[in-house]
């Protein structure tokens, strides 16, 4: 793969948050840069705004004075497209709309020079669908970027079925020398990032809806046991439920309504009522001066229990969350018994890592009352929180003895009602599938689903790397469980991840 060169000319079409981005992005790697905008004053207000940008980074001594003169002087608005013409590489970044885009690269095709590359920044319409009309489709591709442009690292370069592969090749080159991390995927509904995450929001969702637990402490147990920056609730009213809501339906509907993407009703009365979020000053949360935050839901002080034993096999899981209980002076014994999954015996209550039944179920089957489930923690050793789940079954005492142990151990507790598979557990494992089903439909690789989620929604962690962590056995047999609960084809566990269970066993893996 080739970049293009610095001396090849970048011509941006659109100068808003996203074209305004790009153009910054391409003047830094130093190439020339042209940006048109039908509002010429937007277009002279982008490069304004990007000549500002520069300053605060020179004041800060990110960048030094000399270059940031340069880059600015690479930027220049051009007042038609026709002076577009030598340009090497054509960016559109302007309306999300199918009909918009064919028109505007109907137009460009006739300017431009047979060499030229036309790209694409869509989020969501299909590149296949934009390049259909024009003479050679081929030198058209998707070159999806992420907001903001300058500071998220990911480039989503997208083929439609007639793009050259040679013309993907070359913008995933020229996006890595400008300083990105760029994926190659094929043209599906969503593409890598917005296909792949619609579960981090829908888990969610639905256990809001079957009161697990409220919004704000579902936040908390995202960031707090998940690891992840922003809790799915405080991201959708930062997106916006009208944004966040389309793009649910758009994927949705694309996919022939399969129930996997099925939309939320309670996202739906958001939008319904106004309430997008951030934006209106309401959505799952409230926003504006005195305002007080929700409060997360956290177990009061229990006492220390006396014993604590590990049964079954010290799992990968198990092991540092053993580690921490014997750092807080537990003394920790082996113990014998029928059931051989891993976990702990606390004052005859057990306690086991969600599996995607509910600890009701659990205890039922296992002729155990006093059964408690704990969520996922993305770093057993660190984390601050721990989510619990009691069978209903469960007696007080021995619930609070369980809850004892882990304050002892320096965790917050959180109950969440007896939910299956609690919601680190059952978001992480619907994330792995829809990632593992992308791979299987050739989508994009096991690599690149992985970045791209790091680099492009912040992820701890890719959700087949989280997948080789808990291990495939862990996700399959969570899947399974709660397409057992719900009876429901959303459950449904991607080939990939039986093909990969089938063929490696506890040890299968995505990444050597």
């Amino acid at each position: 793969m080739q970049a293009l060169s610095q001396e090849s000319i970048i011509a941006v079409i659109g100068s808003g948050a996203m074209g305004a981005g790009i153009a910054q992005v391409a003047a830094n790697a130093g190439h020339q840069v042209l940006l048109f905008d039908t509002r010429v004053e937007a277009a002279d207000k982008a490069i304004a705004g990007i000549g500002a940008t520069y300053a605060r980074l020179v004041e800060k001594g990110r960048m030094s004075a000399a270059d940031a003169d340069a880059a600015q002087a690479r930027l220049t608005r051009i007042g038609t497209l026709q002076e577009a013409k030598d340009a090497a590489l054509v960016v559109e970044a302007i309306v999300e709309n199918l009909d918009a885009k064919r028109a505007l690269f109907a137009e460009l095709e006739a300017i431009v020079g047979d060499d030229c590359i036309l790209a694409t920044n869509t989020s969501s319409i299909s590149v296949t669908a934009i390049a259909a009309p024009l003479r050679r489709p081929e030198r058209l591709v998707g070159m999806h970027f992420f907001n903001p442009v300058p500071l998220m690292a990911l480039v989503e370069v997208i083929s439609g079925i007639a793009t050259d592969p040679a013309v993907a090749d070359t913008v995933y080159a020229t996006s890595h020398a400008w300083g990105k991390s760029p994926v190659l995927a094929k043209s599906t509904p969503g593409f890598i990032v917005n296909r792949v995450a619609r579960p981090y929001y829908a888990e969610a969702l639905r256990l809001l809806l079957e009161q697990a637990a409220d919004h704000a402490t579902l936040d908390a147990v995202m960031r707090d046991c998940g690891g992840f920056r922003m809790g799915p609730f405080e991201l959708m009213d930062l997106i916006g439920h009208d944004v966040n809501f389309s793009v649910t339906n758009s994927v949705y509907a694309a996919y022939f309504g399969d129930p996997r993407f099925t939309p939320s009703i309670l996202q739906q009365e958001l939008v319904n009522a106004g309430f997008l979020g951030r934006k209106t000053g309401r959505g799952f949360y409230r926003y504006g001066e005195g305002v007080e935050k929700p409060v997360v839901q956290t177990e009061p002080p229990q006492a220390r229990p006396e014993s604590v034993s590990i049964v079954g096999s010290e799992s990968a899981q198990l092991a540092p969350l053993a580690a921490r209980l014997a750092d807080a002076g537990f003394d920790l014994h082996h113990e014998e018994t029928l059931d051989c999954t891993p976990g702990f015996v606390c004052q005859g209550a057990a306690v086991y890592l969600s599996d995607g039944r509910s600890a009701s179920e659990r205890a039922a089957e296992s002729w155990h009352p006093d059964t408690v489930v704990y969520d996922l923690l993305l770093d057993a050793a660190g984390a601050t929180r721990i989510a619990l789940a009691r069978a209903d079954q469960c007696s007080e005492e021995a619930y609070h003895a369980v809850v004892g142990m882990f304050q002892a151990a320096g965790f917050a507790v959180t109950r969440f009602d007896d939910v299956p598979g609690m919601l680190v557990m059952r978001t992480v494992a619907m994330l792995a599938n829809e990632a593992a089903d992308a791979v299987n439909q050739g989508v994009c690789s096991a690599s690149a689903v992985d970045i791209a989620m790091q680099k492009g929604v912040n992820y701890p962690r890719g959700p087949l790397a989280w997948a080789d962590s808990i291990g495939v056995q862990q996700v399959v047999t969570v899947l399974a469980n709660l397409a057992a609960t719900y009876g429901e084809d959303r459950y449904r566990v991607s080939p990939l991840l039986r093909r990969k269970l089938a063929g490696g066993g506890e040890g299968a893996r995505f990444h050597d």
